[in-house]
C-alpha cells in the first residue's frame, strides 16, 4: 500500500500566512513605539514642569525677600507676593473658559502627534 501523502497547501496560502504574521508583528512594534514615545514625552514634560515649579517657588521667595528689604518688614514683602498671586488667581478664574480650550487642544495634539 502506498503511503498517503498529505496535501501540501498552495504557495499562496503560505504567503498569506506569512503576510498575516508580519502584519501582526508590525502592529505590535508600532504599538510599542507609540507607547514608548508617549511615555517619554510625559516623563520629559513632568521633568520640565517640576523644574519650572521649583524655579517659580525660588523666584517667589527672592521677590518676597527683596520687597521685605525695601519695606523693612518681612510680612509686608511676603504679603505683597501673596497679593500678586491672589490677583493672578482671580484673573485666571475670570478667563478660565478661554484658557481651557488651548490647553486641551495642546494635550490632544501631543497625544496624537505620532499618528
Amino acid at each position: 500500500m502506498e503511503a498517503e501523502k498529505e496535501p501540501t497547501p498552495p504557495p499562496i496560502i503560505d504567503q498569506l500566512k506569512d503576510y498575516a504574521e508580519t502584519r501582526i508583528k508590525l502592529a505590535k512594534y508600532q504599538a510599542i513605539e507609540g507607547g514608548t514615545s508617549i511615555a517619554a514625552g510625559i516623563i520629559s514634560d513632568v521633568a520640565v514642569f517640576i523644574s519650572m515649579v521649583l524655579a517659580f517657588i525660588f523666584a517667589s521667595f527672592t521677590l518676597a525677600f527683596y520687597l521685605a528689604s525695601l519695606f523693612n518688614s518681612n510680612w509686608i514683602g511676603f504679603g505683597c507676593v501673596a497679593l500678586i498671586y491672589l490677583i493672578i488667581a482671580l484673573v485666571v478664574k475670570a478667563y478660565k473658559q478661554k484658557l481651557e480650550k488651548p490647553i486641551v487642544n495642546a494635550i490632544i495634539s501631543k497625544i496624537f502627534k505620532n499618528q
